[in-house]
């Protein structure tokens, strides 16, 4: 297995527009993502990086929503760096990460970022390409070299769970979204049968996954020390008294 940790720092799309079917996977994540966000309550939610900024959630039920980029762009609220986050400890009730670990040098500095950011109980949601899938063997073949996902480091859904409960996450719940190869300009059919076909057979080998994680924190709890409180035992001191007593007598007489 590969270190998380890369030499290099892999070219990073700034839209989702720079990929083949970026704006079909844009809308797949969006509907994969509504009922989800739906569910999540607080004030302060942050979509990371600039495809995240581009994922929309209308139906969010938390009204406050930061996109920090570390370039310029459309959607930006606040410039900042992913593995540096400009937040507050214990602060935002919610991330969105969207392809945000595939193309970062160090995934593991940005979710320790965000594991300081989020609130206790607040939720994860990553959205990653799946190795395992026809995108995942047609990036190491060269088709479509100018596509930057050929770039992109594409971890597997259980590697990202294991660095998740390693910082004290639960996983929530995980989502398969499309079947293509992402490599070609074909056009993507959502609804067509062989779409479902894998959608309910081969679930295991969509081009996308979404895991949703949420911040555990086992509160501390005091342990009270069981005091035992030896009883008197009046027998043995009267015994104790009644002989001192008869031995007294003796001398005297």
């Amino acid at each position: 297995m590969r270190s998380a940790l890369s030499d290099t720092k892999p070219p990073y799309p700034n839209s989702w527009k720079a990929l083949s079917q970026g704006e079909q996977i844009r809308v797949e994540l969006e509907n994969a993502c509504a009922p989800i966000v739906e569910r999540i309550f607080g004030y302060h939610f942050v979509r990371l990086g600039s495809l995240s900024s581009e994922i929309n959630i209308p139906n969010c039920s938390i009204k406050h929503v930061v996109n920090i980029t570390d370039v310029e762009h459309e959607k930006v609220s606040v410039r900042g760096f992913s593995r540096e986050l400009p937040l507050q400890q214990n602060s935002v009730d919610a991330f969105l990460l969207a392809a945000e670990l595939d193309f970062a040098q160090d995934p593991h500095q940005i979710l320790r970022e965000v594991n300081r950011a989020i609130t206790a109980n607040g939720q994860l949601i990553i959205a990653g390409f799946n190795p395992y899938s026809l995108a995942g063997v047609l990036k190491y073949l060269p088709i479509n070299k100018e596509n930057l996902l050929h770039q992109g480091r594409f971890f597997t859904s259980a590697r990202i769970k294991d660095w998740l409960q390693l910082l004290g996450f639960e996983i929530l719940e995980q989502e398969y979204v499309m079947y293509s190869s992402l490599f070609t300009n074909k056009r993507f059919l959502p609804g067509s049968k062989l779409q479902l076909f894998c959608k309910r057979y081969l679930p295991a080998f969509s081009s996308m996954y979404i895991l949703v994680a949420r911040k555990r924190e086992i509160p501390l709890s005091t342990i009270k020390p069981k005091w035992k409180v030896k009883k008197p035992n009046f027998a043995a001191a009267s015994a104790r008294v009644g002989h001192s007593q008869a031995t007294v007598a003796k001398k005297v007489t």
